[in-house]
């Protein structure tokens, strides 16, 4: 910004024998010029993974950071993959939640998505079909969004009290889905934690923090040959 200050200096007339001098001084200060560049923007130019799913993913009970999906974070990070990790869980979310929550999901981009949902549909008895059909909107929001995302399904099991026609139904909701797709399918991701007194919290079915550990392994090993 350049700033000029003007000042006038004005002397009175005197008056000698009948002669008038008028003398006028005028003296101009100029500010120095400078130039001011704008910030650059930083740019994020990491990718970015976004885990999607429900208490499971939000480590309830626990601190975000001692659930799977800040495990697998701090992992990425060691080993200086060019990745950034979303945890986009919510406890008590259900398959027909997470179609109503997943396009503010969408607003940012999304270069891996990582689905883990259905098991509160599993305990509540939701329908077969209506489950299916809301994991697959979801799935179908987000390749229309990001055709290039990859997409990594979690495999879940219902308790065998919902009976065994119902169990194995359910176990086919995600292996369909990956198929149909094109999706990498995890198996059961509680593998060697669901059951596990000792591994869970006192409800018998969130991991503690150990049970995380074990579980972050488990997605570790397939999410890693994606990346």
């Amino acid at each position: 910004m350049i700033k000029y200050l003007f000042v006038f200096l004005s002397f009175a007339l005197l008056s000698c024998g009948g002669d008038t001098t008028t003398t006028e001084k005028k003296s101009t200060t100029t500010a120095p010029k400078t130039t001011e560049t704008a910030p650059t923007p930083v740019v994020d130019k990491k990718k970015t993974i976004v885990f999607f799913g429900n208490s499971l993913t939000a480590a309830y009970g626990l601190d975000p950071s001692q659930g799977f999906v800040g495990l697998i974070g701090e992992r990425i990070d060691s080993l200086g993959l060019n990745y950034k990790v979303v945890n986009a869980g919510l406890s008590g979310e259900t398959s027909a939640g997470g179609n109503s929550r997943i396009d503010w999901i969408l607003r940012q981009k999304i270069d891996v998505f990582v689905l883990e949902l259905g098991a509160n549909d599993g305990l509540r008895g939701t329908s077969i079909a209506e489950t299916s059909k809301n994991l697959a909107a979801i799935l179908q929001k987000v390749k229309t969004k990001y055709p290039e995302v990859k997409i990594l399904i979690c495999a879940m099991e219902a308790l065998p009290n919902m009976g065994e026609k119902f169990t194995a139904e359910f176990r086919g909701v995600f292996t369909n889905l990956a198929k149909e797709n094109d999706a990498t399918l995890i198996p059961f991701f509680l593998s060697n934690v669901g059951g596990i007194p000792e591994l869970n919290q006192a409800d018998g079915i969130h991991p503690t923090a150990k049970g995380h550990r074990i579980v972050a392994e488990n997605i570790w090993t397939v999410l890693k040959e994606v990346l």
